[in-house]
């Protein structure tokens, strides 16, 4: 019989927290929202590099950002064929192609980016679904001085499981056993708005079937992650760094109930301690080294910035590390060469942003002034002015309108994966982009949110919110209908 490693650091005992939150939220509350105006040029959250391509289709978040050269354009569709393919298992007549694995989650990178936009959670445990765009991180808490020397000197965002590695691996080549499954326990949660309305949110709980490595560490902590959204990735690296560290207020010196921390991850490019900036933790200081961590971990494929062509495979798995790879000469001794890797790290910097819809709707305004009202501006910043980007003159200096601080807030005990990644503790995580939201349905084919999925629509996401968030969840909760639907409808336009 498979044998299931559970967590203990997602457990039930949440629920009493949540439940009395929804309780004290009963009432309508009046809410006085002035008007906001728009501001010039809000309605092209991409600045200048917003796309002014149809987005009335799946297609909408795969366009080159405007203004790109002709040159940018060509080497964006190569690296857009690269994101597309489908790599295979070493050794293979394919050679452009081989290399995978020998432990995966994806074969190809738009597999679990669907359509460049949000994976989803498994509509069911394996075998009905096999969880392509949605795994489980791994760590345990520092064992010795050296692993604490590492934490603190930021030369590792975690300490990787000692078996199993950064992630668990749900997929692997002929021959070679998987890690393990994934599984999710659902429990539903109902919640009583101000108006008496009940939501019902859906808890999850998480734990690994069919271990085929043996026993986890006993103190493994699991972190449940979600391939997000490729949009507009290279316009939030162009935003200067003191920019982002400037809205940080850790000790909340200004009493607004808000402490937005800045993560600090090691560069493997600068060789230091640099901003993080990506991931759901901003546990990546750039899209480069996203992409390698991507390439390595969840297809297992040696590139650039991870060159080791076993992925994450560990020294208690010799089989795997021993297995054959499709590491080049003609690729420079990798799997992923320096120019096809290149090609992909531009192509993500160039997915653009969809412009605004419905901007100029009285009832988007008026969502518009109840999200401000509300706060929800304090963590999701509207806007920033992106710095200059060597050779992409299209990305430099524009003002955009993410909706992110890019910081990292304490979004309490509800969302909480209880597993530290660099200076981000277990309640803590980035602020997502809220840019493209509205146009989830139509790209990826869904509407599950935050960094699990849990939440099947946006406002089961606003109701998960605590911690910094909580003031503003609590608000929304208050709301009429009508002010609750007009503040969906203006996220649903950004």
């Amino acid at each position: 019989m498979p044998k299931r490693h559970s967590t203990t650091r997602l457990p039930l005992l949440l629920l009493p927290g949540l439940v009395a939150a929804c309780i004290a939220a009963v009432g309508v509350r009046a809410i006085e929202a002035p008007n906001i105006p728009n501001e010039l040029g809000e309605q092209s959250p991409g600045g200048g590099a917003t796309t002014r391509k149809s987005i009335d289709t799946r297609e909408a978040f795969s366009h080159a950002s405007e203004g790109i050269s002709l040159e940018g354009e060509s080497k964006f569709k190569v690296g857009n064929a690269i994101f597309r393919k489908l790599w295979i298992s070493a050794p293979s007549s394919t050679t452009s192609s081989d290399g995978l694995g020998p432990l995966f989650n994806s074969r190809s990178c738009q597999s679990c980016h669907l359509k460049d936009g949000r994976g989803r959670p498994p509509h069911a445990n394996f075998p009905a679904d096999t969880a392509e765009s949605m795994f489980l991180r791994l760590s345990i808490p520092p064992q010795n001085d050296a692993q604490r020397q590492l934490l603190a000197e930021h030369r590792a965002n975690t300490i990787n499981e000692p078996t199993y590695g950064e992630q668990l691996q749900n997929l692997a080549v002929q021959g070679l056993d998987n890690e393990g499954r994934m599984h999710i326990d659902y429990k539903d949660v109902p919640v009583t708005l101000g108006d008496g309305t009940v939501v019902s949110l859906r808890h999850p709980t998480y734990s690994v079937d069919g271990l085929k490595y043996g026993p986890m560490h006993p103190d493994t902590m699991l972190s449940p992650r979600l391939a997000p959204p490729m949009i507009g990735v290279g316009l939030l690296e162009a935003i200067p760094e003191a920019d982002i560290r400037a809205k940080a207020d850790p000790d909340d010196k200004d009493k607004d109930g808000i402490s937005g921390r800045d993560s600090e991850v090691w560069s493997v490019e600068a060789g230091k301690p640099v901003l993080g900036r990506f991931g759901w933790k901003a546990g990546k200081p750039s899209v480069r080294e996203q992409a390698g961590s991507a390439f390595a971990g969840d297809m297992g494929l040696s590139n650039p910035m991870s060159p080791a062509p076993s992925g994450d495979c560990t020294k208690a798995q010799p089989v795997c590390l021993n297995a054959p790879n499709g590491n080049s000469e003609r690729d420079s001794g990798l799997e992923v060469g320096p120019t096809l890797f290149d090609h992909v790290v531009f192509y993500s910097q160039n997915l653009a942003v969809p412009p605004r819809r419905n901007f100029n709707d009285p009832e988007v305004a008026r969502g518009k002034a109840i999200f401000y009202a509300l706060g929800c501006q304090s963590c999701h910043t509207p806007s920033f002015t992106t710095g200059k980007v060597e050779g992409q003159p299209h990305l430099s200096n524009q003002k955009i309108w993410p909706y992110s601080d890019l910081l990292l807030h304490d979004m309490g005990e509800g969302l909480a994966d209880n597993r530290p990644e660099g200076v981000a503790d277990g309640r803590e995580w980035r602020t997502s982009p809220l840019w493209g939201i509205g146009l989830t349905q139509l790209v990826s084919g869904h509407t599950f949110f935050l960094h699990d999925g849990r939440a099947r629509n946006l406002e089961e996401a606003i109701l998960w919110h605590g911690g910094e968030g909580q003031a503003s969840r609590d608000g929304y909760a208050a709301l009429s209908k009508s002010d609750r639907e007009a503040l969906i409808k203006f996220v649903e336009s950004l």
